[in-house]
């Protein structure tokens, strides 16, 4: 899941993800005087972009500046997106205004905030409108961006311990750090190595190393999953950081294989399933419920298909509001899944109908994005996270009850981290079930590899963080249907047929395999369907 990514990489370039105003990136990167420090940004020795940044005296205290670009692989498509920040702080680097914003080349999703000691102000605006709103904080926020200026202006004191909360604009949540300061190191520099204390950070569960120097420069950053920003000069940072097409697809390197002595050749036929999980902490995670059981470092999952409806859930309502990127309030949205629904009876028939309907109506590309349900209206574009979010807002819109479940999906013999939908069908007579449901893969219900680790918005999808290059699973047990079959290399796709429910024509083709998006519906990117669930 391309979100994901976006977390790790917020991470170690400061959280700074942005873009863009109207203005290009080569009119942003005029502004950067000589102090300005540039960085490239690499992924296991292979570079994927490059930021800059400075920090600008004012009358009441400083402006922090920073601009980029990132260029990655993901799932076999190259995907750019500029970045664009600005924060102003005060003499002790105390926040008082952001602007922050990411584009992904369909359109920025750029967030400013206002600050009045524990009072946020917030602004959210994409091309299709903006939302604001106000929120009291728990203390005052501060951002990653001032994180080294901050721990230079105390004295880089070996030993040091430092338990702050950070504000991170791509979740709008403010999220404890840990700091720490280890012994002095000298760093390779352009000429002559530089001294710099060691700083190992935590963020969001996801651990970094970084080189400051006594005046708050970083000259290197690195996380345990590859990703490394080395500071350079001007002209080194900007080579070859978005001209040539990157090879190091981060999914695919991302993806886990499990040991196995049987093979899932199709997912749909599993019906029920236990992986022994491994190497990380599980007990952060929601490893229980809608049809998982966790015992130990065991999971059990049943195939959704044969979930029963239980006693009401009280809290299911609560799936109802619109949230700042989940927009179920929006005219447009309800309009939508109105139409998408149209002639459905009952609430299965109406989140099945939602779940084709949101499948067609988008054009299957991995996108760098913080997706926005108004945005993927617009755009009709993107991975799962943006199947998952539109699907969730239309839900919401027409009384389906809906959040966003973040985790695994095993496809073609290894789990790849992915985002779906849990909807609740409210059955009558006090009974309901939440139900996994996958508009990305056209599964209604979702099939019984999805492993569900998390529920939430970006916030709680970073939790997943630590897993990438950690997780390690075992496949104890597996029990496919009766009639299951396996699938012949080479066999010819079967016809699914069309779909009983009115879906719109997509002339735009699949961009990673070509393939005209309705034959897309059923395959996850472009792999190629055996038969429909």
């Amino acid at each position: 899941m391309v979100v994901a990514w976006i977390a790790v990489m917020a991470v170690l370039i400061h959280r700074s993800y942005i873009q863009a105003a109207p203005v290009s990136l080569a009119t942003d990167l005029a502004r950067y005087g000589s102090g300005a420090e540039w960085r490239g940004v690499y992924y296991r020795g292979e570079k994927i972009g490059f930021t800059v940044s400075q920090t600008v005296p004012r009358d009441d205290g400083f402006e922090l500046q920073e601009d980029g670009r990132l260029q990655m692989s993901l799932l076999g498509a190259t995907t750019a997106a500029t970045i664009h920040t600005t924060a102003r702080v005060d003499a002790t680097f105390a926040l008082r205004a952001f602007e922050f914003s990411l584009d992904p080349g369909t359109g920025a999703v750029a967030v400013t905030g206002q600050v009045n000691g524990r009072r946020l102000s917030l602004s959210v605006t994409t091309p299709s409108g903006t939302r604001t709103e106000e929120r009291d904080l728990p203390e005052p926020p501060m951002l990653s961006q001032n994180l080294s200026r901050r721990l230079a202006s105390g004295g880089l004191v070996s030993g040091a311990r430092y338990d702050w909360t950070v504000f991170d604009p791509a979740t709008l949540r403010n999220a404890p750090v840990v700091v720490r300061v280890g012994r002095r190191e000298f760093v390779p520099g352009t000429a002559t190595p530089i001294p710099a204390a060691r700083v190992e950070m935590e963020f969001a569960g996801l651990r970094t190393t970084s080189w400051v120097t006594d005046t708050g420069q970083v000259l290197r950053e690195e996380s345990p999953m590859g990703l490394i920003t080395v500071r350079e000069s001007a002209e080194s940072a900007q080579a070859m950081a978005v001209s040539r097409r990157v090879q190091v697809d981060l999914l695919q390197a991302a993806a886990i294989v499990p040991v196995a002595n049987r093979r899932i050749d199709e997912p749909r036929d599993v019906r029920r399933l236990r992986l022994d999980l491994t190497g990380v902490d599980l007990s952060p995670f929601e490893l229980d419920g809608v049809g998982q059981t966790l015992s130990g470092t065991i999971v059990e999952i049943r195939d959704p298909q044969s979930l029963q409806a239980e006693r009401a859930d009280p809290d299911a309502r609560n799936y109802l509001a619109a949230e700042p990127f989940i927009e179920s309030d929006a005219p447009e949205i309800l309009a939508e899944a109105e139409m998408a629904v149209r002639g459905a009876t009952t609430v299965r028939d109406r989140a099945e109908k939602l779940t084709r309907y949101v499948n067609a109506l988008l054009d299957k590309k991995p996108t760098v994005s913080l997706p926005s349900a108004r945005e993927v209206l617009r755009t009709r574009v993107g991975d799962c996270n943006e199947h998952t979010v539109l699907f969730v807002a239309m839900a919401r819109a027409i009384g389906l009850p809906s959040r966003i479940a973040v985790g695994l999906v095993y496809i073609h013999g290894a789990f790849y981290y992915h985002a779906w939908p849990e909807v609740y069908l409210d059955e009558g007579s006090s009974r309901g079930l939440w139900l996994p449901v996958d508009p990305t893969l056209n599964q209604f219900p979702a099939d019984g590899t999805h492993l569900r680790f998390t529920r939430g918005g970006l916030e709680k999808q970073a939790l997943i963080l630590p897993l990438i290059g950690t997780l390690k699973i075992r496949l104890v047990d597996l029990e496919l249907a009766p009639n299951a079959t396996p699938i012949l290399v080479g066999r010819e796709p079967v016809d699914l047929g069309p779909l009983a429910i009115p879906i719109p024509g997509r002339a735009a083709s699949c961009c990673v395999c070509g393939a005209d998006a309705a034959g897309a519906a059923d395959r996850p990117f472009g792999l190629t369907p055996v038969r429909g669930r």
